[in-house]
């Protein structure tokens, strides 16, 4: 470390304002930058972005104008300059007390030139498309509900059979009412008409590794420059990535093409997640952070070296103070700014446990209740943090985690000849149906708390996968590829042009081919298991990214979606839009809590490559009164028996199609299902109870401050445990509660964090047992340790 650097154990001033960064007016311009450790800071104003390219006024030489800034508390430096600096561009300069002087853009950056080299100065105002005021969030009821499409921004459009103008770049999701030649609709009505509820795109912040300014087929300006790359090395955590914008050098143009990709995939029905990289940056010496904090922001090992779990050179602090306040205030800045719906956590082992708690009860109390939130429960090395956000950790705290455990059950190891469920190997089916009940016996407490997945950006695709496990590499001719290049040299692009992924598929009759099947049948599973299923864009186009396990950095050739393959499969399509559509129309596949799965899903089978299950009694709310479920992993058919019903049973899936309603029926005790197949089946349609009734909790404190308070409920029939305060009204806060209509009573404790304190000292009751109410309203008011209460004060109960 450097002399200037911050041991991790010293006290350091800190900052708990909301204003760090530019506060941009036409009148005066406020910078404020959280920099304790330097001996002095000063503001550079410059007239240009650093990559000669000059403005149109030049009010300022590009050597930059330097003021110098005034030291306030908690270690911010500030200064106010007078007069409308629009179009200018900003540096922060730190010297520190052993005479170093360090130049870097600022931490809170809104905006930035080409290729992130300097902090712009913009009115945000100006970037907000036309209606962008009236534009909302879908409606989220429960996060059971979602449907996860990830999505790279340039895939998406890159390929030329996607027939989109603006290849590569945020404003192709803004292009509607595009076909094939067969009239089958493409891009963003593509997505509509899949069904999914969230697309989550991978990186779409700033980042460092693709020459914004670039053009193809030229040499890149810097050796850290490639053409491609997925986005995981971030630069500037609170601007987009200039390479997806039609004009990379304009710092608002970004801005508002972004806004209107959200603004478009809203007018849809379809939520953005945005897929966020807290756990390292790219850079280090010259990283956002460094410069003016030197070693604050990240994680050293005992040595005093840089600790690197994110196998990339180095990992953030975010249990320090002033690291997870920004990490808080980056997403609290998305979520507000361009109405991000969600996000995804790359590496949250990473991330200490009470960081990503903090994120999940602010956002969601001083946001939007409806956010999604899930991350990767693991790390990519060896890190010193000692409360990482693992499998498990998530239990009762509002956000989901991948179920790796699933994804090896149902495919094997994600990039070589290893085997699962699907691809061939038997004695899966145990972990299979662990997955399907939402993994509510191993590492969870609900089923919203599990992601569900085959595959995703990284390793194998799907296509890929099954390719290996059956042998087909060779017969495929897949390039041999490392790095995004040949291994042996040469053109890519011919060599993929000359390979086949699609080897013994019968184009006229695609479903009965065998890797056809076995990828149906492997997100089958997910789309029809408790939790919250997630896609790889293109597995319903059986997109191959030709053996290429870890394309981060490949060419367009690799990661394009061919989107003529939906004329070539649609058979495929039809099936996904089927299956998703069927998940969508019936609560019994979207259950919200631990008690509502171990009332509603009884097992049959799960051996010798079958696994088979109830949903009964009206499951969530249904219609349906008994759902069977059956995953057929033989190569033969199997005959599987059906529970007693005194009517027949309507199929509504099987091995060639998929839908809400039902196409054939039997009224035998068995069922026949196909190899490598999945089949549905409903008995008869009953008139179900309502679902649930809401309990709604408004939590009154004197001090007005809910950080960390939650109550513990117990007796709701549905799920039990933890349950957050996700919005705030007249001034409380507000929990809602699913019981079962024919509960009376359910128990409650208002607790800080994990039983850190509790809001008085006996357990509390709520009075569910009034007739006829949906909406039970509950009114509970601070109480010292010494006073308790059995029931809810004032209770008051509205229909």
């Amino acid at each position: 470390m450097s002399s200037n650097s911050i041991q991790a154990e010293q006290e350091i001033d800190t900052y708990q304002g909301k204003d760090l960064g530019l506060t941009y007016t036409a009148e005066y311009c406020v910078f404020k930058v959280w920099a304790p450790t330097a001996f002095t800071v000063a503001l550079v104003l410059y007239a240009t972005g650093g990559n000669g390219m000059p403005l149109q006024t030049l009010d300022y030489k590009d050597s930059g104008k330097i003021l110098g800034m005034e030291r306030s508390e908690g270690g911010v430096w500030t200064i106010q300059v007078p007069g409308n600096l629009k179009g200018k561009y900003y540096m922060y300069r730190a010297v520190f007390a052993d005479g170093s002087i360090n130049e870097a853009a600022d931490p809170y950056a809104a905006a930035v030139s080409a290729n992130g080299v300097r902090t712009a100065i913009v009115d945000l105002s100006e970037t907000d498309p036309d209606g962008w005021e009236s534009d909302a969030s879908p409606v989220l009821p429960h996060p059971a509900d979602a449907i996860i499409y990830e999505l790279h921004v340039r895939d998406f459009s890159s390929d030329p059979s996607s027939g989109l103008t603006y290849k590569g770049k945020f404003k192709a999701f803004t292009e509607t009412g595009l076909r094939d030649e067969a009239g089958h609709l493409l891009g963003v009505d593509h997505l509509a008409e899949l069904g999914i509820t969230h697309v989550h795109l991978m990186p779409v912040f700033d980042y460092q590794t693709v020459d914004e300014l670039g053009k193809a087929g030229e040499e890149p300006a810097s050796s850290i420059f490639t053409d491609y790359n997925w986005g995981y090395d971030p630069q500037h955590y609170n601007v987009p990535e200039g390479s997806y914008s039609t004009d990379p050098a304009n710092p608002l143009t970004r801005i508002r093409e972004f806004k209107e990709m959200v603004q478009a995939l809203h007018s849809r029905g379809i939520s953005v997640i945005m897929d966020v990289v807290y756990n390292h940056t790219y850079g280090f010496q010259k990283g956002p952070f460094q410069p003016l904090v030197p070693d604050y922001f990240y994680r050293h090992d005992q040595s005093g070296r840089l600790s690197n779990g994110s196998g990339v050179g180095n990992e953030l602090a975010t249990e320090r103070p002033m690291v997870r306040k920004y990490i808080k205030d980056s997403l609290s800045y998305w979520a507000k700014e361009y109405h991000i719906d969600g996000f995804r956590f790359d590496l949250m082992g990473l991330m200490d446990s009470v960081t990503m708690r903090e994120i999940t009860e602010e956002l969601r109390l001083e946001i939007n209740p409806g956010l999604l939130l899930y991350g990767e429960p693991w790390t990519g090395g060896d890190s010193p943090l000692a409360s990482k956000t693992l499998k498990g950790v998530q239990r009762g705290k509002g956000y989901a985690v991948f179920n790796d455990n699933f994804r090896a059950a149902i495919k094997g190891d994600s990039d070589g000849w290893g085997k699962g469920f699907v691809t061939g190997e038997f004695g899966k089916e145990g972990a299979i149906a662990s997955g399907v009940s939402g993994a509510i016996h191993e590492f969870t407490d609900a089923p919203t708390e599990t992601v569900n997945y085959v595959t995703a950006h990284d390793n194998l695709n799907l296509w890929d996968k099954i390719l290996a496990t059956r042998g087909l590499r060779g017969e495929a001719g897949l390039p041999d590829l490392e790095g995004g290049k040949l291994r042996g040299g040469g053109d890519l692009k011919a060599a993929v042009e000359q390979s086949n992924p699609y080897v013994g598929v019968d184009p006229e009759n695609v479903l009965d081919n065998e890797t056809v099947r076995r990828s149906l049948l492997a997100n089958g599973i997910i789309l029809t298991s408790q939790g919250i299923p997630f896609l790889h864009a293109g597995d319903e186009l059986l997109r191959s990214k030709y053996g290429d396990h870890n394309s981060y950095r490949s060419p367009d050739c690799i990661n394009a979606i061919r989107w003529e393959n939906k004329s070539k499969f649609i058979a495929v399509f039809q099936y996904y839009k089927g299956l998703i559509e069927l998940r969508r129309t019936h609560p019994a596949f979207r259950l919200h809590g631990r008690q509502e799965i171990e009332r509603s899903l009884e097992f049959l089978r799960y051996d010798g490559g079958v696994v088979a299950y109830r949903l009964k009694d009206n499951a969530g709310g249904d219609t349906w009164n008994n759902i069977v479920v059956i995953y057929n992993a033989n190569m033969e058919p199997v005959t599987q028996c059906l529970p007693e019903t005194s009517g027949c049973w309507n199929i509504v899936v099987d091995h060639a199609h998929a839908g809400p309603e039902a196409f054939r029926q039997t009224e035998s005790g068995s069922v026949e299902v196909a190899g490598l197949s999945v089949m549905v089946l409903y008995d008869k349609y009953g008139e179900p109870e309502p679902r649930s009734k809401i309990v709604e909790v408004h939590y009154d404190r004197p001090d007005g401050d809910y950080r960390g308070w939650n109550l513990w409920v117990w007796g709701t029939g549905i799920q039990d445990g933890q349950r957050d305060f996700q919005h705030m009204e007249d001034g409380h806060a507000v929990a809602r509660i699913e019981v079962l209509p024919g509960t009376s009573t359910i128990g409650y404790i208002l607790r800080l964090n994990d039983w850190e304190e509790k809001d008085g000292t006996a357990d509390r009751f709520i009075d569910c047992s009034g007739s006829g109410e949906q909406v039970i309203k509950v009114t509970v008011r601070e109480r010292s340790p010494e006073h308790s209460t059995e029931l809810a004060d004032p209770l008051q109960q509205t229909s």
